[in-house]
């Protein structure tokens, strides 16, 4: 006997009911606008850090070189070691020079006694001359080798002067109180004149060197605290802060037409001869900042180099915005233009929106974000 399931009425509106009120709760949800976290861009007032490539330069860097040709006989200082003013740092072979001085000065003394005896026959000469003796030609003419006589004088004691310059120059002595550098000739190197013996460093006191933009040039100078006696810090290779600050001393005077850049100088102590000629680093220029306006980095986002955010329109939509910033500051971006301290701009999951989305924004405040 076959058995036959059968639905009463009641089961079966009951089962129609709960099937339209699932179905209602269903479309409610799909419909309801998703939540995101919005901010306004606020107003602040901050100090920013500018970072400038820097080269580093001793106080005085000077080349030593030969000023005759020789052989070293003796070197009397080593690399790296400090020098004073005045101290001989190399000897050149002298004896050919001394020959010569020798030679100059007997020469010298030979013409002292020519021109007596011109004086003697000039004197003379003119004795008979006015007595109509001789001829007037005849005192032209020991007057004119009295004139010889003193020319060469003047050569020989020119000689001797040179001959004296050269001896001084095979002592080579430092021009300064600094630290030598490499030395690449040895003792008994034949030298020539003008080769390079080493380098001399004082650096007790280093120049940086930095190069910044025309329009950052334009920005500074219109600030009252900036000048020749702005503090600014020096940030090592190694990106340790050098612990002594330094003033900018000076500007160049014209802009570099390749480049577009201005160069500016400051001065450091470095008592500890941390620093040497020839190192890098950056200079740390601290600016004020009033009245800036600012959002959070990870509010933004990129297309083809330009910035944009997702703003929320009074009707609740999604809206992107191209924005131009003026700077980057640590987690955030100073704007320079596109928004207003009235904007809602998406703060978290700009990658779930996208333009025409309605959303349900939850203003927080800026001093609640968290840039972690």
């Amino acid at each position: 006997m076959k058995n036959y399931f059968s639905w009463t009425p009641v089961v079966l509106v009951t089962i129609l009911f709960f099937a339209v009120s699932c179905s209602g709760d269903t479309a409610l949800k799909a419909t309801a606008p998703d939540s995101f976290k919005v901010i306004n861009p606020t107003i602040v007032d901050t100090i920013f850090t500018q970072e400038y490539i820097a080269e580093i330069q001793s106080l005085q860097n000077v080349e030593i070189r030969t000023h005759v040709k020789g052989f070293i006989e003796k070197i009397h200082v080593d690399e790296g070691k400090p020098v004073q003013a005045g101290q001989i740092l190399f000897t050149l072979g002298n004896r050919e020079f001394r020959e010569n001085l020798l030679k100059a000065t007997a020469n010298y003394k030979s013409l002292i006694a020519e021109l007596k005896m011109a004086e003697v026959e000039l004197k003379n000469t003119r004795t008979l001359a006015d007595k109509n003796i001789v001829s007037n030609s005849e005192l032209e003419l020991a007057v004119a080798r009295k004139e010889a006589v003193e020319a060469k004088l003047e050569e020989a004691q020119s000689a001797i002067s040179i001959a004296r310059i050269n001896i001084s120059f095979t002592e080579v002595k430092a021009p300064f109180n600094g630290v030598i550098n490499r030395i690449p000739f040895k003792t008994g190197s034949l030298v020539s004149e003008g080769d390079l013996l080493t380098k001399i460093s004082d650096n007790k006191e280093v120049f940086a060197y930095f190069n910044i933009s025309e329009k950052e040039f334009i920005d500074l100078m219109k600030k009252d605290s900036v000048g020749t006696t702005e503090e600014v810090s020096l940030l090592m290779a190694n990106n340790e802060l050098f612990k002594y600050s330094g003033k900018i001393e000076t500007v160049e005077n014209e802009i570099d037409k390749g480049t577009g850049n201005i160069a500016f100088r400051a001065r450091f102590k470095n008592p500890d001869q941390l620093l040497k000629h020839g190192a890098s680093g950056k200079i740390l220029v601290k600016e004020e900042l009033k009245n800036a306006l600012v959002i959070p980095q990870k509010s933004t986002f990129e297309i083809q180099d330009k910035v944009y955010v997702f703003t929320v329109d009074s009707a609740n939509t999604i809206r992107s915005r191209n924005i131009i910033p003026r700077l980057r500051l640590p987690h955030l971006y100073v704007i320079d233009s596109g928004l207003d301290p009235r904007d809602r701009v998406i703060y978290e999951g700009i990658q779930q929106v996208k333009d025409g989305q309605k959303v349900n924004p939850q203003v927080i405040a800026f001093r609640d974000v968290k840039f972690d």
